[in-house]
């Protein structure tokens, strides 16, 4: 029995980048990579035959040409001496390791030692090290162990520790829990791509229970070279071959079981002459007289209607598509019985030489015929994509098509999908008919075929996205970093704001500049607002957010918009036995002396003025210091007398 991975070969990563290679050749303009794109000479070897060249520096890029930046990706010093060069830039580095550079970089600004586990020679590690000015490399335990120990004052040393996105789980927790003990002021990053982990945990897995592994890649590549080393933890016999004819028929003398795994830079076809070629190695006769009895069966095996059988297209006429079902009937299929949509033309979706699994309609042995259907059968395979899609917790879209007194209906290729109120998503008492023709995200949890019904869930996968944005939230959160939020509830001391999956708490104190009772009078539930963070704790998963800024600091406006000399309108808001106190601005008062609220002497303010009436008053000084304001009424009647005198001697 051979067994292949199921993650074996590209990664998400890679196969990215090849496929930015590819789009950049197919273009036909000149284009060069920085280094092999990824550990594989064959991939190297294609992409040549392409045109596409592999240069070593940045200098050695040419005016004009397109460059492609590995998925392993490159220092800052490296980017920049590419710009200088004046070229067209297209950066395949992996996402993955695009945020430790991030981190490392942000970690350089916070006063922080970026320490990176990994090969220091690995360009993934080199290019992580240059996004920061000082950094330390350990490629095991042990190099850490005696680094840490050399230190006088660790305890105090502030750190941030990632670690190459190919290292093993079990590397990178020896390190960790190393790390956790000596450094008490530790920022620690879990950098490992989970497609290189799932990759190492079935290669284990498998290894287990196989008699023998076969690695398949490039001797040079450092995840298939730890997938080796995974494997001969567990089997005794591990080859690492670079293709098919490394295989030797002599290293599998009395082997049955075979497992196949494939570091994340190799080829599928390449995994796939593999299979081939272990399958002739360990079983040549089997295979010879399993395709000997299966030609047999074929020629004299009868047809039913009902039954699904594979065919291969012969022909696309004006009317039906000839298929072979290699048998002695000929098939064909009516244009109508192509494709459930009435606008999807047979030519669009089928072409001569593809084999297809088709349905058996109807049966004709006199004529030797047998008419089929290629829409049936995809029918019936959308149920069996609905039990797969609950069996495998699969996300898919679907269209909302109408509300009900218990739910949603939403439409999946024709099938309708229940979706309980308590699963839309939709808040208790919300409006669910708001949701009527929008395409939402859902999770298939019940499949009922006898009765024709599938449940679905929107809240499963809101609960997913939630739970991944909180670990993003507490992997990058850091002091002063600002968000956009949603406030969810309010409290007597403050306000609950959803950051995007994490709630942090802002404290009536920091609502507003303005003295406040109650945070009501500032927002309310559903506001989205802008915070920033103030403090946080990752143990107790607590956040403390500001809302008010320095600009919308009262005091700061009134300086920005007003002078001494301006002529303003105020409000009374307090009156004293020394003069009455005039709101300018909401939180910034003035005072109007009581020698300066008339042009009179008078014997208390409440002479003239009341609490809550609209004066006119003259701004005459400003303390900027003790931040106190001078206002007069006095200055504006004088200023109007003195106009007057100069109109009547004119």
């Amino acid at each position: 029995m051979i067994t292949v991975a199921k993650s074996a070969g590209f990664c998400f990563g890679v196969s990215r980048a090849v496929e930015l290679v590819e789009q950049a050749a197919a273009k036909g303009k000149k284009v060069a990579t920085l280094g092999p794109i990824i550990h594989n000479r064959h991939v190297v070897e294609h992409f040549h035959s392409l045109g596409v060249r592999v240069i070593e520096q940045p200098e050695d890029a040419q005016p004009g040409e397109t460059v492609i930046i590995r998925s392993h990706g490159v220092s800052r010093d490296v980017y920049s001496r590419l710009e200088q060069q004046g070229v067209d830039i297209i950066d395949a580095t992996c996402p993955f390791v695009k945020r430790i550079h991030g981190i490392v970089s942000r970690a350089e600004e916070e006063g922080r030692l970026p320490v990176i586990i990994g090969t220091p020679t690995h360009p993934e590690v080199e290019g992580i090290a240059g996004w920061c000015s000082d950094c330390r490399v350990f490629a095991t335990p042990e190099e850490l162990e005696n680094w840490a120990k050399s230190l006088p004052n660790r305890e105090d040393m502030a750190i941030c520790m990632v670690c190459q996105t190919t290292s093993t789980e079990n590397l990178w927790k020896l390190c960790g829990n190393f790390a956790k003990k000596e450094f008490t002021n530790l920022k620690i990053f879990d950098t490992i791509c989970k497609a290189t982990e799932c990759r190492q945990n079935e290669a284990a897995q498998l290894s287990k229970k196989c008699q023998a592994m076969v690695v398949v890649g490039d001797l040079k590549s450092s995840n298939t070279g730890r997938l080796a080393v995974i494997c001969r933890e567990h089997c005794d016999k591990v080859f690492l071959v670079d293709n098919a004819t490394e295989l030797k028929a002599e290293d599998f003398r009395g082997v049955t079981d075979v497992g196949i795994t494939a570091g994340a830079s190799t080829p599928a076809w390449i995994i796939k002459e593999v299979n081939k070629t272990m399958s002739e190695i360990t079983n040549v006769e089997a295979v010879q007289e399993e395709n000997f009895a299966e030609l047999l069966e074929q020629s004299i095996k009868t047809l039913n209607t009902g039954d699904k059988v594979l065919g291969t297209v012969t022909a696309i006429g004006n009317t039906e598509v000839q298929i072979d079902l290699g048998t002695k009937h000929a098939g064909y299929i009516p244009y109508d019985e192509v494709s459930a949509d009435p606008a999807v033309k047979p030519e669009d979706i089928l072409h001569v030489g593809d084999e297809i699994e088709v349905f058996v309609v109807r049966v004709n042995d006199q004529e030797g015929t047998v008419q089929l259907s290629k829409k049936k059968l995809d029918g019936l395979k959308i149920w069996d994509d609905m039990a797969a899609f609950a069996e495998d917790k699969t996300t898919i879209e679907a269209t909302i098509t109408e509300e009900n007194k218990g739910g949603l209906v939403a439409t999946y290729k024709g099938i309708r999908v229940f979706i309980p109120a308590s699963q839309s998503g939709v808040a208790k008492g919300g409006d669910m008919a708001g949701m009527v023709g929008k395409t939402v995200s859902m999770k298939i949890t019940e499949v009922n075929r006898a009765r024709r019904r599938v449940i679905g869930s929107i809240r499963a996968v809101t609960s997913e996205a939630r739970k991944a944005n909180q670990e993003k939230i507490w992997a990058e959160i850091e002091n002063g970093k600002k968000y956009h939020g949603v406030v969810k509830s309010l409290t007597s001391y403050g306000a609950f704001v959803d950051i995007g999956g994490v709630d942090g708490m802002v404290h009536v104190s920091e609502l507003s500049w303005n003295r406040i009772k109650n945070p009501a009078e500032v927002v309310k539930v559903g506001d989205e607002i802008d915070v920033y963070v103030i403090s946080f704790d990752p143990e107790k998963h607590k956040i403390s957010l500001g809302y008010k800024t320095a600009e919308m600091n009262p005091w700061n406006q009134f300086m920005t918009k007003y002078n001494v000399g301006d002529v303003v309108d105020a409000k009374i808001v307090k009156l004293m036995t020394f003069g009455a106190f005039a709101e300018i601005l909401p939180g910034v008062d003035g005072l109007i002396h009581i020698s300066q609220i008339a042009d009179r002497r008078i014997g208390k303010p409440e002479d003239v003025l009341s609490e809550g009436q609209d004066v006119k008053v003259k701004i005459t000084d400003i303390d900027a210091e003790n931040k106190r304001i001078s206002l007069s009424i006095r200055a504006l009647l004088e200023d109007s007398a003195e106009n007057a005198e100069a109109a009547d001697a004119e």
